[in-house]
C-alpha cells in the first residue's frame, strides 16, 4: 500500500519524545494510528543514538502469549537496556488483558518513553485519566483530509477531484481497491465489523438492531438539528419501547468510538450554551454513501460535515451559532481565536447568497466571519464577509494542529 508522510501528526509526537507522560494515540478505526506509530519508530531509528525500541503490534501472532498484563510487564522488562534511551511503543493495546496494569506498572518505573495505541472503544478519552495513573497526553488521528487525498493520489484541487473525494472520503484503506464497489464494501465494513463490534464487545448492547439503525438514522441526517427525544421517537416507529436514556447511551457510545462528533449549540447574543438539540457529523462521510447509497443525497450537508472534519482536524471547538432566530454552521473557537463560518454549495444564485450571509451579517463582533462555498474564484470580501472558495480552503490555508 502506498504510503504518504502526515508530517503535523508526526511532528506533534516528536515533539513529546522524552517527556514522562503516556502518549496515547486515538481516533476511528483505520485511520491510521499504526502507520503513524511506525512512521514514529523509523524517525527514533533515524534521529536517536543509543536507542532501544520495544515494539509490540498485538494485531500479530507472535505477540499471542503477551495477551496477560503479567507477561506484558515482564517481556517488556526484560527487552530493558541499562543506559540506553527505552522506548515502548504499543499498537492495540485493548488486546492485552488489564492492559492498564501493565502500563501503569513499566510507566512507575520512570525509565522507559511510552506510546500506544489501542481501540476508540477501549481507550475512550474520557477514561484515561482513570485508567492511567500518569499524566497522559493524547493526540487525536482522523482519516485523510482533501489535502491528504490529493497529495495520495498525486492530484491538483479542482471541482472534478473534489467531487471524487466527497464519494471516496478519507478512509485511505480503500484507496487500494480499483473497483467501487470494493472499496465501498471495504468502508461499510469499517464501519459495521470494527466500530459497531467494538461498541457492543465494550457495553454489552442489550438492543444491537437499534444501535445499527440509530447510526444509519444519524448518518442520513448528518448536520441536522436532532434531541435525545426527537431520535427515540423517529427509532420508535420501528422498534417498542426505545427510551431516552437508551438512545442517550447508544449516542454516547458511538460518540466516544469517534464515529460521530457531538456539535452543541451556542447562543452569541447571550453567551451561553443551549441544551435543546444539537448536531452530529460522521467521522468521514465517505461512510454514508458507503452504507447509504445515493438515497436522500443532500450534498450541501456532505460538504458540510467535510468542513466540521476539517475544523477538528485543525484543533478547533466547534459550535452551532444561534442568533435572533438565525443559525451560523460553526462557531469554531481555538484558545483566543474564534471564527464564525457558513457553508454552502453552490452561491450563484442570489436569494441562495443572500440567505447564506444573513446569519453573519447579524453578528456585531470584530471576529472574522467566513462563508466557504464551492465559488472556483480567488477569495473576495462582502461586507466585511470573506468569501471564500471551498477547495483553495481545505488545501492553500495552512492547518494549524493543536
Amino acid at each position: 500500500m502506498k504510503l504518504i508522510e502526515r508530517a503535523q501528526y508526526l511532528q506533534r509526537l516528536i515533539d513529546v519524545i522524552g517527556t514522562p507522560d503516556i502518549k496515547v494515540i486515538t481516533g476511528i478505526r483505520r485511520s491510521g494510528k499504526s502507520k503513524l506509530m511506525e512512521a514514529l519508530k523509523s524517525y527514533i531509528e533515524k534521529n536517536i543514538v543509543n536507542c532501544n525500541i520495544i515494539h509490540i503490534n498485538f494485531n500479530l501472532p507472535e505477540t499471542e502469549q503477551l495477551k496477560t498484563h503479567t507477561t506484558l510487564y515482564e517481556y517488556i522488562n526484560s527487552l530493558y537496556i541499562d543506559g540506553a534511551q527505552n522506548f515502548v511503543l504499543i499498537d492495540e493495546i485493548q488486546m492485552c488483558t488489564d492492559f492498564e496494569k501493565a502500563v501503569n506498572w513499566i510507566h512507575s518505573q520512570e525509565k522507559y518513553d511510552i506510546f500506544i495505541t489501542g481501540s476508540n472503544a477501549f481507550l475512550l478519552s474520557s477514561d484515561l485519566a482513570t485508567l492511567f495513573t500518569g499524566r497522559t497526553l493524547e493526540f487525536h488521528v482522523f482519516p485523510f483530509s482533501y489535502s491528504e487525498y490529493l497529495t495520495y493520489y498525486e492530484l491538483e484541487n479542482s471541482p472534478a477531484n473534489f467531487d471524487k473525494y466527497i464519494f471516496e472520503g478519507g478512509m485511505a484503506g480503500s484507496y487500494v481497491y480499483r473497483n467501487d464497489n470494493d472499496k465501498y464494501n471495504y468502508i461499510s465494513s469499517v464501519f459495521d465489523t470494527l466500530v459497531i463490534r467494538d461498541i457492543k464487545q465494550k457495553y454489552n448492547i442489550r438492543k444491537p438492531l437499534l444501535l445499527n439503525k440509530l447510526s444509519d438514522y444519524m448518518m442520513d441526517n448528518i448536520g441536522n438539528l436532532a434531541s435525545v427525544r426527537s431520535l427515540a421517537k423517529s427509532l420508535s416507529i420501528s422498534e417498542d419501547s426505545i427510551t431516552n436514556k437508551t438512545v442517550n447511551s447508544y449516542l454516547e457510545y458511538l460518540c466516544n468510538a469517534f464515529a460521530f462528533y457531538r456539535i452543541k449549540r451556542y447562543d452569541i447574543r447571550g453567551k451561553k450554551y443551549l441544551s435543546s438539540s444539537e448536531k452530529y457529523y460522521l467521522s468521514d462521510h465517505s461512510f454514508r454513501y458507503a452504507k447509504l447509497g445515493t438515497k436522500n443525497m443532500d450534498y450541501g450537508r456532505v460538504i458540510e460535515n467535510i468542513v466540521a472534519i476539517e475544523l477538528k482536524r485543525r484543533g478547533y471547538e466547534l459550535y452551532v451559532g444561534v442568533l435572533y432566530h438565525k443559525e451560523i454552521d460553526f462557531v469554531a473557537v481555538r484558545r483566543n481565536e474564534k471564527v464564525y463560518i457558513q457553508v454552502a454549495d453552490n452561491i450563484s444564485e442570489d436569494e441562495t447568497f443572500n440567505r447564506e450571509v444573513s446569519p453573519l451579517l447579524s453578528i456585531k463582533d470584530a471576529y472574522p466571519r467566513i462563508l466557504l462555498a464551492r465559488t472556483g474564484h480567488a477569495e473576495y470580501q462582502y461586507e466585511g464577509i470573506h468569501i471564500i472558495d471551498l477547495g483553495k480552503w481545505l488545501t492553500e490555508y495552512s492547518p494549524k494542529m493543536e
